[in-house]
């Protein structure tokens, strides 16, 4: 790699992936990747965001190229990703890399899908195009994290790593397959470098905007690709350079090396969990020893206190202020809350023991699990902060009214690479999400349609159906 810089060893990498396709079960975790991102989309297509960036859409205009969800029509490219983007990111259900702490798939996925329809990529290329970019993203993410300090240095910076990121992924994916040569592919990359964006003040004092940030990376890396593919041109020295993206996002503390060690070789993209429960991730191991309390028979009428041990750096997200997680004001902010999560757990949910249904506004009002939020008491657990951000684990300790005290650990996360979701689960998952914008049986062609993905000539099928889906 003598005298090569960061962007063409990723450009060569991207092209050798494109030209060459990817081992099986990289194809096949790819798919699981587009089909778990779909289905998350149709689920959020009646939410606010949708609306808000479908008018923006609409008014935009131009040429229909690519389906965006539930409106029935085509739009440009970048207009069909910006949606989609938005919605695959909307619920907090998108996948996850440890211990970046990323979302790489709501921007590529959505980035790769529509440039692919545009230029009537097969399946095969789309899927090889997703894994690439979802690689990228997480590698991005890593060079970024300080394991001394335990997390990202773009999260200390206040800035989403995930839209970011997430920016030069989806370039990198719509820039295969629309087909450009290994050079173009580094521009794309090295253009969609001065269009990454995202800050993550609207977690802490409210603010939709967050909702887009998917959206907008996905809409960044397509435009940046088709610049590229008209001959607009970057900088190549774009990541390492005294001015290029590394230094300027992560001043002296950016780990370069974490880009390219294995690239193409030692593949990041099977440790990227998927989410089984639609709330933030550092509530999900809560919510799994909850579900294994109550399996193991807990009456949750007989409960008195609950202690939910987690690692240090997680308690701002999802317990402080604690009296703002015992009773949250919204069905978005109960997705963000340990204590809620966790009695939505012990009196039980739906999908694959919480679902969508669990974090509506009406359910933030239910009387019981808002009693036993309010008997939660989140502390850091010592155990958890030697795990953490490999994982984000989490030890519930339920005390009874008769003194007796039930005890569950959940170390390693479900839906990751040490407890992995099934395609039976994924598809439980993918039908709930679905189900939400089709019919029974429109899921089901599109759950065929997505499970031939790696054979498929076209994408018509899929695409024609996100388009006839109608928010419920």
């Amino acid at each position: 790699m003598s005298g090569r810089t960061v962007l063409q060893e990723v450009s060569r990498f991207a092209a050798r992936v494109r030209d060459e396709g990817i081992p099986p079960e990289l194809l096949r975790d790819a798919r699981r990747r587009v089909t778990d991102i779909v289905g998350i989309a149709l689920a959020a297509s009646a939410m606010e965001p949708a609306r808000i960036v479908g008018e923006v859409v609409d008014a935009w205009g131009g040429a229909g190229q690519a389906s965006a969800v539930g409106r029935g029509r085509r739009y440009p490219a970048a207009s069909a990703a910006l949606l989609n983007g938005t919605l695959a990111h909307a619920l907090d259900y998108d996948d996850t890399h440890l211990p970046s702490v990323l979302h790489p798939s709501a921007a590529v996925v959505p980035a790769a899908l529509a440039a692919a329809e545009a230029a009537g990529a097969a399946g095969p290329q789309l899927l090889a195009a997703v894994a690439a970019g979802d690689e990228l993203v997480v590698r991005v993410g890593m060079a970024g994290y300080d394991a001394k300090l335990g997390n990202s240095v773009f999260f200390e910076k206040g800035m989403h790593a995930t839209s970011i990121a997430g920016t030069l992924g989806a370039a990198l994916a719509a820039a295969m397959v629309y087909g450009l040569g290994e050079e173009e592919i580094g521009h794309a990359v090295a253009i969609a470098a001065s269009m990454g964006a995202g800050i993550i003040e609207a977690n802490r004092t409210g603010g939709t905007v967050k909702r887009v940030h998917c959206g907008w990376a996905a809409h960044a890396g397509v435009t940046a690709a088709e610049l590229a593919r008209s001959g607009l041109t970057g900088p190549p020295t774009v990541f390492e350079g005294r001015f290029g993206f590394l230094r300027a996002y992560l001043d002296d503390r950016a780990h370069p090396d974490a880009i390219l060690r294995g690239l193409g070789e030692e593949w990041e993209l099977p440790r990227i969990f998927f989410k089984p429960y639609p709330a933030n991730h550092f509530t999900h191991a809560g919510i799994d020893a909850a579900l294994r309390l109550r399996e193991e028979g807990l009456d949750v009428r007989e409960v008195e206190a609950i202690e939910l041990g987690v690692a240090s750096p997680t308690l701002r997200t999802i317990a402080e202020p604690p009296e703002e997680k015992a009773r949250p004001k919204s069905g978005y902010a109960a997705q963000f809350s340990g204590p809620f999560a966790v009695a939505t757990a012990l009196v039980g949910g739906g999908g694959l023991g919480v679902s969508l249904e669990d974090f509506t506004d009406e359910a933030v009002r239910d009387r019981l699990k808002l009693d036993l939020a309010s008997r939660v008491r989140c502390v850091a657990d010592e155990e958890c902060d030697r795990i953490f951000p490999n994982q984000f684990p989490a030890v519930l300790r339920v005390r009874l009214r008769s003194g007796e005290v039930r005890e569950a650990r959940v170390l390693h996360n479900r839906g990751g690479p040490e407890n992995p979701l099934s395609d039976e689960e994924l598809e439980v998952k993918f039908r709930a999400n679905a189900g939400r914008a089709l019919s029974e049986e429109r899921v089901g062609e599109l759950w065929e349609a997505l499970r031939s993905l790696g054979e498929a000539d076209a994408l018509e099928g899929i695409t024609a159906l996100v388009r006839e889906s109608r928010p419920a």
